[in-house]
């Protein structure tokens, strides 16, 4: 089978990345190390302020992320002789997996990962091990980045429509690892062929994705309205978080109905409330930790979303000509 070529960095722009990706494992390791001997300035410098950076990150586009994400450089370390795809049937099974593990893990950070160094430390090393043995037996990113990986959904929605055009810096040809749905290959098709044919009528809410999409603002309330609490109150953080989330879905889903709107329009506004409702709360959560007040944190606020209606704005419009012209 013929190579796709890719939208790859110059030269020294690949340099450059290779640099980052370094610098990418170093990080993780300290942060590991940290984690362990001081776990108050790691966890600090992890939730305060390398993690909100990752979602504005995926709206200018979803490549600058996954060029150097740690978890991708392990993925792809070991696996140049591998030749297992992620088939369309096995792409559908990893997207419920993805979403569940991302429902799993972020809620644990109210009883564990906010406080608990060791236990986030000892998830990070177990997730990167399993990065790195998917790698081995998967091609490319078919095994985890492409599949099971709890950011993946993320990086779908928020990087539906990137802001700017950044090269691959993994894969200088594509070797089709993954059949439909690569977000290297295509960030803004990546969305509509993972929904496939549901997408043209509001069977996408009953899909993986569509569902996942449909509850995440939910998601992102019920997470930022409850608070950390001992590991013996885990289940009512997860049913409190579910609750909300449920509460989305099923909102959503009465609106789309009735607003008829189509999947691209409804998930374009989704990723905007999402990630409006993440900055609205997490403003605040890390300056509040920095200790930071005044009018800093409604400045902060504001910028984030006249970023994300800047987004909106060029998003919409091409979307809606995209759907004219199919």
């Amino acid at each position: 089978m013929t190579a796709i070529p890719m939208y790859s960095p110059s030269p020294a722009s690949s340099a450059l990345w290779k640099t980052a990706q370094a610098v990418g494992i170093v990080a993780t390791v300290g942060l590991v190390v940290g984690l362990f001997v001081k776990p108050d300035p790691a966890l600090f410098v992890l939730w305060n302020v390398l993690i909100p950076l990752v979602p504005v990150s995926l709206m200018v586009s979803p490549l600058i992320w996954r060029n150097v994400c740690p978890l991708a450089t392990l993925n792809m370390a070991f696996n140049r002789s591998a030749t297992r795809k992620l088939t369309n049937g096995l792409a559908g099974k990893a997207g419920i997996v993805a979403i569940a593990l991302l429902a799993v893990l972020v809620p644990a950070r109210r009883f564990a990962f906010n406080n608990d160094g060791t236990s986030l430390a000892i998830v990070i090393v177990v997730v990167g091990l399993l990065a790195l043995a998917l790698g081995v037996v998967f091609d490319a990113k078919a095994g985890f980045c492409n599949a099971i990986c709890p950011v993946l959904p993320v990086e779908r929605l928020y990087g539906q429509a990137p802001l700017l055009k950044v090269p691959n810096a993994r894969c200088p040809s594509c070797s089709l690892c993954t059949q439909r749905g690569c977000i290297d290959l295509a960030p803004e098709k990546s969305v509509a062929q993972t929904l496939g044919a549901a997408r043209q009528s509001t069977a996408w809410l009953r899909t993986g994705f569509g569902a996942f999409a449909a509850a995440f603002p939910g998601f992102i309330v019920g997470y930022y309205t409850s608070s950390d609490v001992a590991l013996t109150a885990a289940g009512s953080v997860y049913l409190y978080i579910g609750a909300w989330a449920l509460g989305s879905y099923v909102l959503i889903t009465v609106l789309v109905s009735l607003l008829r709107l189509g999947s691209g329009l409804a998930l374009l506004l989704l990723g905007g409330l999402a990630l409006s409702l993440y900055y609205w709360y997490a403003v605040e959560v890390v300056l509040t930790a920095m200790g930071i007040a005044g009018l800093w944190p409604m400045a902060l606020r504001g910028a984030a979303l006249l970023l994300i209606g800047v987004w909106l704005t060029g998003a919409v419009p091409r979307m809606i000509t995209r759907g004219a012209g199919s």
